[in-house]
Protein backbone atom coordinates (compact mmCIF):
# COMPACT_ATOMS: atom_id res chain seq x y z
CA UNK A 1 0.00 0.00 0.00
CA UNK A 2 1.41 3.49 -0.91
CA UNK A 3 1.78 5.17 2.38
CA UNK A 4 1.24 9.24 2.75
CA UNK A 5 4.91 9.03 4.32
CA UNK A 6 6.53 7.85 1.28
CA UNK A 7 4.82 11.14 -0.47
CA UNK A 8 5.98 13.74 1.72
CA UNK A 9 9.60 11.61 2.25
CA UNK A 10 9.45 12.25 -2.41
CA UNK A 11 8.34 16.00 -1.73
CA UNK A 12 11.63 16.73 0.92
CA UNK A 13 14.04 13.90 -0.67
CA UNK A 14 16.20 15.83 -3.02
CA UNK A 15 16.15 19.04 -1.01
CA UNK A 16 17.24 17.30 2.46
CA UNK A 17 20.42 15.43 -0.24
CA UNK A 18 21.04 18.58 -1.16
CA UNK A 19 21.36 20.46 2.36
CA UNK A 20 23.07 17.76 4.14
CA UNK A 21 25.39 16.37 0.83
CA UNK A 22 26.43 20.14 0.62
CA UNK A 23 28.65 20.98 4.02
CA UNK A 24 30.32 23.40 2.42
CA UNK A 25 28.31 26.36 0.40
CA UNK A 26 29.45 29.96 1.15
CA UNK A 27 30.09 30.01 5.00
CA UNK A 28 32.09 26.99 6.60
CA UNK A 29 31.80 26.56 10.45
CA UNK A 30 35.41 27.07 12.37
CA UNK A 31 34.57 23.86 13.77
CA UNK A 32 34.52 21.46 10.86
CA UNK A 33 38.21 22.65 9.05
CA UNK A 34 40.28 22.00 12.51
CA UNK A 35 42.44 19.00 11.29
CA UNK A 36 41.83 15.84 13.72
CA UNK A 37 43.43 15.06 17.11
CA UNK A 38 47.66 14.09 16.12
CA UNK A 39 46.85 10.74 17.05
CA UNK A 40 44.67 10.07 13.85
CA UNK A 41 46.35 11.65 11.39
CA UNK A 42 48.64 8.75 10.23
CA UNK A 43 45.90 6.97 9.67
CA UNK A 44 43.51 8.59 8.24
CA UNK A 45 43.58 6.44 4.84
CA UNK A 46 42.34 3.21 5.72
CA UNK A 47 41.55 0.39 3.02
CA UNK A 48 38.76 -2.34 3.34
CA UNK A 49 41.44 -4.74 4.68
CA UNK A 50 43.08 -2.75 7.30
CA UNK A 51 41.09 -3.92 9.70
CA UNK A 52 44.16 -3.92 11.79
CA UNK A 53 45.64 -0.35 11.29
CA UNK A 54 41.96 0.85 12.37
CA UNK A 55 42.79 -0.96 15.82
CA UNK A 56 45.89 0.56 16.88
CA UNK A 57 43.77 4.11 16.23
CA UNK A 58 42.51 5.81 19.41
CA UNK A 59 38.66 4.60 19.46
CA UNK A 60 37.89 7.06 21.19
CA UNK A 61 36.20 9.79 19.26
CA UNK A 62 35.61 7.77 16.16
CA UNK A 63 31.86 7.41 14.87
CA UNK A 64 32.23 4.86 11.87
CA UNK A 65 34.81 4.53 9.23
CA UNK A 66 33.19 3.66 5.71
CA UNK A 67 36.17 2.69 3.09
CA UNK A 68 39.00 4.26 2.62
CA UNK A 69 37.05 7.54 5.14
CA UNK A 70 36.91 8.11 9.05
CA UNK A 71 33.97 10.08 10.91
CA UNK A 72 34.68 11.53 13.91
CA UNK A 73 31.68 11.96 16.64
CA UNK A 74 32.90 15.32 16.79
CA UNK A 75 32.00 15.94 12.46
CA UNK A 76 28.36 15.02 13.95
CA UNK A 77 27.69 17.93 16.45
CA UNK A 78 29.51 20.36 13.37
CA UNK A 79 27.26 19.22 10.82
CA UNK A 80 24.51 20.12 12.90
CA UNK A 81 25.91 23.45 13.94
CA UNK A 82 26.36 24.12 9.97
CA UNK A 83 23.25 22.97 8.73
CA UNK A 84 21.40 25.95 11.55
CA UNK A 85 24.21 28.25 10.49
CA UNK A 86 22.86 27.72 7.05
CA UNK A 87 19.13 28.24 8.14
CA UNK A 88 17.93 24.76 7.64
CA UNK A 89 14.82 23.06 9.65
CA UNK A 90 17.09 20.73 12.65
CA UNK A 91 13.79 19.97 14.95
CA UNK A 92 13.54 16.71 13.04
CA UNK A 93 17.01 15.42 12.60
CA UNK A 94 18.13 13.10 15.11
CA UNK A 95 21.97 12.33 15.67
CA UNK A 96 21.95 9.00 14.19
CA UNK A 97 19.88 10.36 11.20
CA UNK A 98 23.15 13.05 10.69
CA UNK A 99 25.43 10.18 11.45
CA UNK A 100 23.67 8.02 8.28
CA UNK A 101 23.79 10.76 5.94
CA UNK A 102 27.66 11.44 6.75
CA UNK A 103 28.02 7.63 6.04
CA UNK A 104 26.42 7.67 2.71
CA UNK A 105 28.69 10.81 1.55
CA UNK A 106 31.69 8.73 2.76
CA UNK A 107 30.49 5.61 0.79
CA UNK A 108 29.50 8.03 -2.36
CA UNK A 109 33.30 9.51 -2.01
CA UNK A 110 34.68 6.21 -1.44
CA UNK A 111 33.08 4.42 -4.12
CA UNK A 112 33.64 7.93 -6.87
CA UNK A 113 37.33 6.83 -6.35
CA UNK A 114 36.58 3.22 -7.31
CA UNK A 115 35.19 4.19 -10.38
CA UNK A 116 37.13 6.95 -11.42
CA UNK A 117 34.84 9.56 -10.92
CA UNK A 118 37.79 12.14 -10.15
CA UNK A 119 37.95 15.41 -9.22
CA UNK A 120 41.14 17.02 -10.75
CA UNK A 121 43.25 19.48 -7.64
CA UNK A 122 42.35 22.25 -10.39
CA UNK A 123 38.78 21.87 -10.07
CA UNK A 124 39.33 21.77 -5.84
CA UNK A 125 41.84 24.40 -5.78
CA UNK A 126 39.22 26.58 -7.71
CA UNK A 127 36.24 25.87 -5.94
CA UNK A 128 38.50 26.95 -2.54
CA UNK A 129 40.28 30.10 -4.28
CA UNK A 130 36.50 31.46 -4.45
CA UNK A 131 35.45 30.60 -1.56
CA UNK A 132 38.26 31.75 -0.01
CA UNK A 133 37.82 35.07 -1.65
CA UNK A 134 34.55 35.39 -0.61
CA UNK A 135 35.11 34.95 2.85
CA UNK A 136 38.26 37.80 3.01
CA UNK A 137 35.90 40.42 1.64
CA UNK A 138 32.96 39.32 4.22
CA UNK A 139 36.10 39.75 7.05
CA UNK A 140 38.02 42.48 5.70
CA UNK A 141 41.86 40.97 5.67
CA UNK A 142 43.36 37.22 5.45
CA UNK A 143 44.64 37.81 8.53
CA UNK A 144 40.68 38.16 10.18
CA UNK A 145 40.02 34.87 8.51
CA UNK A 146 42.58 33.02 10.14
CA UNK A 147 42.25 34.35 12.86
CA UNK A 148 38.55 33.40 13.17
CA UNK A 149 39.42 30.03 11.86
CA UNK A 150 41.87 29.50 14.24
CA UNK A 151 44.90 28.93 11.11
CA UNK A 152 48.12 29.72 11.80
CA UNK A 153 48.87 30.34 8.18
CA UNK A 154 46.68 30.73 4.58
CA UNK A 155 48.51 27.35 3.44
CA UNK A 156 46.76 25.47 6.31
CA UNK A 157 43.41 27.02 5.60
CA UNK A 158 43.56 26.04 2.06
CA UNK A 159 44.82 22.43 3.13
CA UNK A 160 41.83 22.12 5.29
CA UNK A 161 39.25 23.53 2.71
CA UNK A 162 40.74 21.52 -0.23
CA UNK A 163 40.27 18.36 1.85
CA UNK A 164 36.27 19.09 2.63
CA UNK A 165 35.59 20.50 -1.12
CA UNK A 166 37.32 17.41 -2.56
CA UNK A 167 34.41 14.99 -0.23
CA UNK A 168 32.16 17.05 -1.20
CA UNK A 169 32.76 17.00 -4.86
CA UNK A 170 33.51 13.63 -5.37
CA UNK A 171 30.27 12.63 -3.34
CA UNK A 172 28.06 15.14 -5.80
CA UNK A 173 29.87 13.24 -8.50
CA UNK A 174 28.90 9.90 -7.80
CA UNK A 175 25.23 11.03 -6.87
CA UNK A 176 25.27 12.54 -10.27
CA UNK A 177 26.18 9.63 -12.18
CA UNK A 178 24.12 6.91 -10.33
CA UNK A 179 20.96 9.04 -11.47
CA UNK A 180 21.83 10.88 -14.67
CA UNK A 181 20.59 8.54 -16.90
CA UNK A 182 17.16 7.93 -15.21
CA UNK A 183 14.33 9.07 -17.11
CA UNK A 184 10.24 8.52 -16.70
CA UNK A 185 7.78 8.09 -19.32
CA UNK A 186 4.32 9.57 -19.59
CA UNK A 187 3.04 5.67 -19.00
CA UNK A 188 5.38 5.36 -15.73
CA UNK A 189 4.11 8.38 -14.75
CA UNK A 190 0.47 7.24 -15.18
CA UNK A 191 1.24 4.05 -13.07
CA UNK A 192 2.70 5.96 -10.06
CA UNK A 193 -0.38 8.70 -9.99
CA UNK A 194 -2.63 5.62 -10.06
CA UNK A 195 -0.87 3.23 -7.12
CA UNK A 196 -1.64 6.17 -4.81
CA UNK A 197 -5.06 5.39 -2.93
CA UNK A 198 -7.58 9.03 -3.49
CA UNK A 199 -7.43 9.23 -0.09
CA UNK A 200 -3.80 9.72 0.37
CA UNK A 201 -2.84 12.09 -2.52
CA UNK A 202 -0.89 15.12 -2.26
CA UNK A 203 -2.44 18.50 -1.74
CA UNK A 204 -0.66 20.91 -3.38
CA UNK A 205 -1.19 24.44 -2.35
CA UNK A 206 -2.91 27.37 -3.62
CA UNK A 207 -1.11 28.73 -6.78
CA UNK A 208 -1.18 31.43 -9.56
CA UNK A 209 -0.38 32.75 -12.80
CA UNK A 210 1.64 36.56 -12.33
CA UNK A 211 2.12 38.72 -15.78
CA UNK A 212 3.98 41.96 -15.76
CA UNK A 213 4.91 45.27 -18.46
CA UNK A 214 8.12 46.07 -17.45
CA UNK A 215 9.45 50.12 -18.63
CA UNK A 216 13.23 50.32 -17.75
CA UNK A 217 13.86 54.24 -17.71
CA UNK A 218 16.50 55.34 -19.87
CA UNK A 219 19.77 57.06 -18.39
CA UNK A 220 21.09 60.30 -20.29
CA UNK A 221 24.02 60.41 -22.38
CA UNK A 222 25.58 62.65 -20.08
CA UNK A 223 25.30 60.20 -17.54
CA UNK A 224 26.33 57.79 -19.55
CA UNK A 225 29.51 59.19 -20.23
CA UNK A 226 30.47 59.93 -16.76
CA UNK A 227 30.34 56.30 -16.12
CA UNK A 228 32.29 55.41 -18.82
CA UNK A 229 35.07 57.89 -17.93
CA UNK A 230 35.04 56.47 -14.65
CA UNK A 231 35.89 52.83 -15.75
CA UNK A 232 38.57 54.08 -18.08
CA UNK A 233 40.02 55.56 -14.88
CA UNK A 234 39.49 52.02 -13.34
CA UNK A 235 41.30 50.32 -16.32
CA UNK A 236 44.42 53.05 -16.68
CA UNK A 237 44.53 52.66 -12.90
CA UNK A 238 45.32 48.15 -13.03
CA UNK A 239 47.38 48.86 -16.58
CA UNK A 240 49.10 51.54 -15.17
CA UNK A 241 49.84 51.76 -11.50
CA UNK A 242 49.58 47.76 -11.16
CA UNK A 243 46.33 48.23 -8.55
CA UNK A 244 44.51 45.52 -7.96
CA UNK A 245 41.46 44.45 -10.38
CA UNK A 246 39.75 42.52 -7.51
CA UNK A 247 39.75 45.60 -5.10
CA UNK A 248 38.41 47.89 -7.69
CA UNK A 249 35.42 45.85 -8.12
CA UNK A 250 34.87 45.33 -4.35
CA UNK A 251 34.78 48.94 -4.22
CA UNK A 252 32.81 50.37 -7.51
CA UNK A 253 31.09 47.26 -9.06
CA UNK A 254 27.09 47.94 -8.66
CA UNK A 255 26.72 43.28 -9.77
CA UNK A 256 25.42 42.14 -6.16
CA UNK A 257 26.42 38.99 -7.56
CA UNK A 258 30.13 39.53 -7.56
CA UNK A 259 30.67 42.21 -5.92
CA UNK A 260 32.02 40.36 -2.42
CA UNK A 261 34.21 38.40 -4.36
CA UNK A 262 36.02 40.84 -6.04
CA UNK A 263 34.39 40.82 -9.63
CA UNK A 264 34.76 36.60 -10.33
CA UNK A 265 32.92 34.81 -12.51
CA UNK A 266 34.21 31.48 -14.24
CA UNK A 267 31.95 30.99 -17.19
CA UNK A 268 31.53 28.48 -20.65
CA UNK A 269 30.04 30.26 -23.64
CA UNK A 270 26.87 28.18 -22.25
CA UNK A 271 27.04 30.20 -19.43
CA UNK A 272 23.51 32.11 -19.13
CA UNK A 273 25.05 35.42 -19.44
CA UNK A 274 24.14 38.47 -21.55
CA UNK A 275 25.51 37.48 -25.35
CA UNK A 276 27.29 40.61 -25.60
CA UNK A 277 28.94 40.26 -21.92
CA UNK A 278 30.11 36.65 -23.55
CA UNK A 279 31.11 37.76 -26.90
CA UNK A 280 33.39 40.16 -25.00
CA UNK A 281 34.80 38.08 -22.77
CA UNK A 282 35.66 35.43 -25.25
CA UNK A 283 37.47 37.58 -27.63
CA UNK A 284 40.15 38.64 -25.29
CA UNK A 285 43.55 37.25 -24.11
CA UNK A 286 44.72 36.32 -20.45
CA UNK A 287 45.79 39.75 -18.38
CA UNK A 288 44.19 41.65 -20.63
CA UNK A 289 41.48 44.42 -19.65
CA UNK A 290 38.59 45.54 -21.96
CA UNK A 291 37.16 48.81 -23.04
CA UNK A 292 34.40 50.43 -20.85
CA UNK A 293 31.05 48.09 -22.85
CA UNK A 294 27.00 48.31 -22.34
CA UNK A 295 24.60 45.87 -21.89
CA UNK A 296 21.25 45.79 -20.89
CA UNK A 297 22.82 45.51 -17.01
CA UNK A 298 24.77 49.07 -17.36
CA UNK A 299 28.31 49.45 -18.22
CA UNK A 300 30.71 46.57 -17.80
CA UNK A 301 34.83 46.48 -17.25
CA UNK A 302 36.02 43.00 -17.65
CA UNK A 303 39.58 41.72 -16.73
CA UNK A 304 40.36 38.06 -18.16
CA UNK A 305 42.45 36.18 -14.73
CA UNK A 306 42.80 32.67 -16.74
CA UNK A 307 41.48 30.91 -19.73
CA UNK A 308 40.82 27.13 -19.20
CA UNK A 309 40.94 25.52 -22.65
CA UNK A 310 36.77 26.45 -22.74
CA UNK A 311 36.53 28.33 -19.67
CA UNK A 312 37.48 31.31 -18.78
CA UNK A 313 37.89 32.68 -14.82
CA UNK A 314 37.45 36.18 -15.10
CA UNK A 315 36.36 39.55 -13.00
CA UNK A 316 34.00 42.23 -14.04
CA UNK A 317 32.65 45.36 -12.46
CA UNK A 318 29.25 47.00 -13.20
CA UNK A 319 28.13 50.03 -12.93
CA UNK A 320 24.42 51.59 -13.58
CA UNK A 321 24.44 55.36 -14.69
CA UNK A 322 22.35 57.30 -12.45
CA UNK A 323 18.62 57.50 -13.83
CA UNK A 324 17.10 60.95 -13.85
CA UNK A 325 13.89 61.84 -12.03
CA UNK A 326 12.49 63.24 -15.24
CA UNK A 327 12.78 59.76 -17.09
CA UNK A 328 11.40 57.76 -13.66
CA UNK A 329 8.55 59.89 -14.25
CA UNK A 330 8.13 59.29 -17.59
CA UNK A 331 8.05 55.60 -17.56
CA UNK A 332 5.38 55.50 -14.90
CA UNK A 333 3.42 57.99 -17.24
CA UNK A 334 3.85 55.65 -19.69
CA UNK A 335 2.55 52.55 -17.66
CA UNK A 336 -0.24 54.81 -16.56
CA UNK A 337 -1.39 54.78 -20.11
CA UNK A 338 -1.02 51.26 -21.00
CA UNK A 339 -2.90 50.63 -17.93
CA UNK A 340 -5.94 52.68 -18.77
CA UNK A 341 -5.61 51.62 -22.80
CA UNK A 342 -6.56 47.74 -21.66
CA UNK A 343 -8.61 48.39 -19.17
CA UNK A 344 -10.54 50.34 -21.80
CA UNK A 345 -10.16 46.94 -23.71
CA UNK A 346 -8.17 48.71 -26.55
CA UNK A 347 -5.50 45.37 -25.98
CA UNK A 348 -4.94 42.87 -23.73
CA UNK A 349 -2.13 42.73 -20.89
CA UNK A 350 -0.56 40.10 -22.86
CA UNK A 351 -0.54 42.29 -26.39
CA UNK A 352 0.80 45.19 -24.39
CA UNK A 353 3.31 42.82 -22.79
CA UNK A 354 4.79 41.85 -26.27
CA UNK A 355 4.49 45.44 -27.93
CA UNK A 356 5.52 47.69 -25.05
CA UNK A 357 7.70 45.44 -22.01
CA UNK A 358 11.11 46.89 -22.21
CA UNK A 359 12.34 42.92 -20.58
CA UNK A 360 13.20 40.64 -23.02
CA UNK A 361 12.70 37.14 -21.04
CA UNK A 362 9.33 37.58 -20.42
CA UNK A 363 7.73 40.24 -23.21
CA UNK A 364 7.76 37.49 -25.96
CA UNK A 365 5.49 34.80 -23.37
CA UNK A 366 2.39 37.43 -22.70
CA UNK A 367 4.52 38.91 -19.82
CA UNK A 368 4.06 35.65 -18.02
CA UNK A 369 6.62 35.13 -15.25
CA UNK A 370 8.47 31.65 -14.78
CA UNK A 371 8.43 30.39 -11.50
CA UNK A 372 12.26 30.17 -10.90
CA UNK A 373 12.68 27.06 -8.49
CA UNK A 374 10.08 25.08 -10.85
CA UNK A 375 10.62 26.65 -14.22
CA UNK A 376 6.78 26.36 -15.17
CA UNK A 377 4.41 29.67 -14.78
CA UNK A 378 2.70 28.47 -11.19
CA UNK A 379 3.78 30.63 -7.65
CA UNK A 380 2.56 28.63 -5.02
CA UNK A 381 1.81 31.61 -2.64
CA UNK A 382 3.57 29.75 0.86
CA UNK A 383 6.51 29.13 -1.29
CA UNK A 384 6.80 32.41 -3.41
CA UNK A 385 9.36 35.38 -2.79
CA UNK A 386 8.20 37.49 -0.04
CA UNK A 387 8.89 40.57 -1.92
CA UNK A 388 6.84 39.19 -5.19
CA UNK A 389 3.88 38.19 -2.81
CA UNK A 390 3.20 41.68 -0.91
CA UNK A 391 3.06 43.06 -4.71
CA UNK A 392 0.47 40.59 -5.65
CA UNK A 393 -1.40 39.73 -2.74
CA UNK A 394 -4.27 42.10 -2.82
CA UNK A 395 -4.83 42.03 -6.60
CA UNK A 396 -8.52 40.84 -7.63
CA UNK A 397 -8.84 38.63 -10.83
CA UNK A 398 -8.11 40.68 -13.81
CA UNK A 399 -7.00 43.87 -11.78
CA UNK A 400 -3.94 45.71 -12.95
CA UNK A 401 -1.78 47.30 -10.78
CA UNK A 402 -0.51 50.84 -10.56
CA UNK A 403 2.83 51.28 -11.61
CA UNK A 404 5.54 49.46 -8.74
CA UNK A 405 8.73 50.92 -8.90
CA UNK A 406 11.57 48.51 -7.47
CA UNK A 407 15.72 48.42 -8.01
CA UNK A 408 16.15 45.56 -10.39
CA UNK A 409 18.08 42.79 -8.33
CA UNK A 410 20.75 41.94 -11.29
CA UNK A 411 21.60 45.59 -11.18
CA UNK A 412 20.52 47.80 -14.25
CA UNK A 413 18.72 50.34 -11.97
CA UNK A 414 14.88 51.13 -11.21
CA UNK A 415 12.28 50.08 -12.71
CA UNK A 416 8.86 50.55 -12.74
CA UNK A 417 6.07 47.31 -14.05
CA UNK A 418 2.38 46.63 -13.86
CA UNK A 419 1.20 43.02 -12.53
CA UNK A 420 -1.38 41.36 -13.43
CA UNK A 421 -2.61 37.98 -12.62
CA UNK A 422 -3.56 35.59 -15.26
CA UNK A 423 -4.98 32.48 -13.48
CA UNK A 424 -5.46 31.17 -9.71
CA UNK A 425 -5.78 27.74 -8.64
CA UNK A 426 -7.00 27.02 -5.14
CA UNK A 427 -5.60 24.21 -3.26
CA UNK A 428 -6.64 20.83 -4.58
CA UNK A 429 -6.09 17.31 -4.06
CA UNK A 430 -3.15 16.04 -6.91
CA UNK A 431 -5.31 16.02 -10.63
CA UNK A 432 -3.25 13.93 -13.14
CA UNK A 433 -4.51 16.24 -15.95
CA UNK A 434 -3.75 19.37 -14.69
CA UNK A 435 -1.35 18.51 -12.02
CA UNK A 436 0.73 16.45 -14.79
CA UNK A 437 4.49 18.54 -14.07
CA UNK A 438 4.12 17.89 -10.72
CA UNK A 439 3.04 14.48 -10.54
CA UNK A 440 6.15 14.21 -12.78
CA UNK A 441 8.80 14.99 -10.93
CA UNK A 442 7.52 12.79 -8.03
CA UNK A 443 7.37 9.66 -10.06
CA UNK A 444 10.61 10.77 -11.18
CA UNK A 445 12.17 11.57 -7.61
CA UNK A 446 10.35 7.85 -6.73
CA UNK A 447 12.32 6.25 -9.64
CA UNK A 448 15.94 7.96 -8.71
CA UNK A 449 15.43 7.57 -4.59
CA UNK A 450 14.96 3.48 -5.57
CA UNK A 451 17.89 3.95 -7.84
CA UNK A 452 19.81 5.36 -5.28
CA UNK A 453 18.67 2.94 -2.59
CA UNK A 454 19.40 0.21 -4.91
CA UNK A 455 22.97 1.14 -5.02
CA UNK A 456 23.24 2.23 -1.45
CA UNK A 457 22.18 -1.73 -1.03
CA UNK A 458 25.02 -3.06 -3.12
CA UNK A 459 27.45 -0.86 -2.48
CA UNK A 460 27.59 -1.29 1.58
CA UNK A 461 27.55 -4.97 1.11
CA UNK A 462 31.34 -5.17 -0.80
CA UNK A 463 32.76 -1.96 0.84
CA UNK A 464 34.90 -2.16 4.55
CA UNK A 465 32.51 -0.39 6.91
CA UNK A 466 32.70 0.06 10.91
CA UNK A 467 30.52 1.39 12.93
CA UNK A 468 31.01 2.16 16.98
CA UNK A 469 29.80 0.09 19.35
CA UNK A 470 28.03 3.29 20.77
CA UNK A 471 26.38 3.83 17.46
CA UNK A 472 25.59 0.30 16.74
CA UNK A 473 21.84 0.71 18.42
CA UNK A 474 21.20 3.78 15.68
CA UNK A 475 17.89 2.54 13.84
CA UNK A 476 19.43 3.73 10.34
CA UNK A 477 17.89 3.89 6.81
CA UNK A 478 20.24 1.55 5.33
CA UNK A 479 22.52 -1.82 6.51
CA UNK A 480 25.73 0.16 8.25
CA UNK A 481 25.56 -2.15 10.72
CA UNK A 482 26.55 -5.78 9.36
CA UNK A 483 25.86 -8.85 10.73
Amino acid sequence: MYKTKKIKALLSFLFITSVVVSQVTEQIPDTQIEPPEPELQADMGIKKDSVSNFKKLKLDGIAAVVGDYVILESDIEKTLIDLKSQGAMTEDITRCGLLGKLMEDRLYAHQAVQDSLLVSDDEVSLTTERQIQSFVAQMGSMAKLLKFYKKENEASLREDINKINKLRMLSEKMQSSIVSEIEITPEEVRQFFNKIPEDERPVFGAEMEISQIVKQPKATEIEKQKVIDKLSAIKADVEDNDAKFSVKAILYSQDPGSKSKGGFYSITKDTGFDKTFKDVAFSMQEGAVSEPFETMFGFHLIYIEKIRGQELDLRHILITPEISQESLDEAKTELDSIRKHIEEGKYSFADAARNFSDEKETKFDGGLLRNPITYDSRFELTKMDPALYNQVRTLKDNEISHPILEQDPRGGGPKYKLLNITNRYDEHVADFAKDYTKIQQLALTEKQYNAIKKWMSEHIDETYISVNESNKGCDFANNWVKE
